[in-house]
């Protein structure tokens, strides 16, 4: 095929695709082959590279750490994806109905989501302080236990957990409410006729149409909790006595802290390894659950 002014269409997409692609190589694929590559090698920074094969994945798979960091991960997404879900998506359920003042609400919800984690991270810092923060203050009024929040070990990652769902809800509503509005009204109306009250529509219709939209928030959501970072160094730095440790915090300190970049380069891969095998695994069981209208 020839484009208006005779050069061949397929020379002139390539010419509007060269940018994007030259920054995929240069920004993503460049840096993971680099890292693919360090991760066999002892490498200080101030000396050059020594090839080692895979001792450091050998070393890191018998680190506590490692297993330590990879639990904390799991626990903070077992905590985080369902409880954001869940308030996400009932979110979505109230601002989809008509009333005065709805894009004032939406936005309010949707404002932690355009905030930056430091920003977040510092409001939720003040907020759980155990000594002068106003949740604990409220909680003592109401004569409540007050807890440690990020000073207690049993109490951090929840603290981390809650500034994070905090930030995200406003996300997946707007996911959800995407969804919601895309459900056709006649089959709610033509429920409401035969009889179906609201939770009957909501369980028999609304939730299975709105599948493919809770896939696509469960494959980001895991995706973004494998690389929870921000928050847990701003808030916590990991502690108190590495209860808050998770995978990106232990490549961060290996790289810039003990610069051990061989060590941070298998971290990083093993990582993707596992982000990509739980990827995998969401797309192979989708068929089971995913419903297309």
């Amino acid at each position: 095929m020839v484009g208006q002014r005779g050069l061949p269409s397929g020379l002139v997409v390539t010419a509007f695709l060269l940018p994007s692609l030259l920054g995929l190589l240069l920004v993503r694929v460049f840096p993971m082959i680099a890292a693919l590559g360090i991760s066999f090698t002892d490498w200080q920074l101030i000396s050059p590279p020594r090839w080692v094969g895979l001792a450091n994945y050998v070393d890191l798979f018998s680190r506590p750490e490692f297993w330590q960091a990879l639990l904390h991960t799991l626990t903070y997404i077992a905590g985080y994806v369902p409880a954001v879900m869940a308030l996400g998506f009932v979110a979505a359920l109230a601002m989809n109905v008509p009333r005065r003042g709805l894009s004032v609400h939406r936005v309010a919800f949707f404002a932690p989501v355009v905030s930056s984690w430091v920003a977040v991270s510092i409001i939720w810092k003040w907020l759980l302080n155990p000594v002068y923060g106003p949740v604990n203050q409220f909680i003592g009024w109401l004569g409540l236990r007050q807890p440690g929040w990020m000073l207690d070990p049993s109490w951090a990652m929840p603290s981390v957990i809650i500034a994070s769902v905090w930030k995200d809800i406003g996300f997946v509503m707007v996911l959800y409410l995407a969804g919601l509005q895309n459900i056709n009204p006649e089959l709610l109306e033509a429920a409401e006729i035969d009889g179906a009250n609201r939770w009957a529509r909501l369980r028999r219709i609304v939730i299975p149409l709105l599948s493919p939209t809770t896939f696509m928030v469960v494959a980001l959501l895991l995706i973004n909790s494998f690389q929870v970072f921000e928050q847990v160094w701003i808030m916590t730095e990991g502690g108190p006595g590495g209860a808050t440790t998770v995978l990106v915090e232990r490549i961060y300190r290996h790289a810039f802290r003990y610069f051990r970049m061989g060590t941070a380069s298998a971290y990083s891969w093993v990582l993707f390894a596992i982000v990509l095998a739980v990827t995998i695994l969401q797309l192979k069981l989708q068929k089971r659950w995913v419903f297309y209208q």
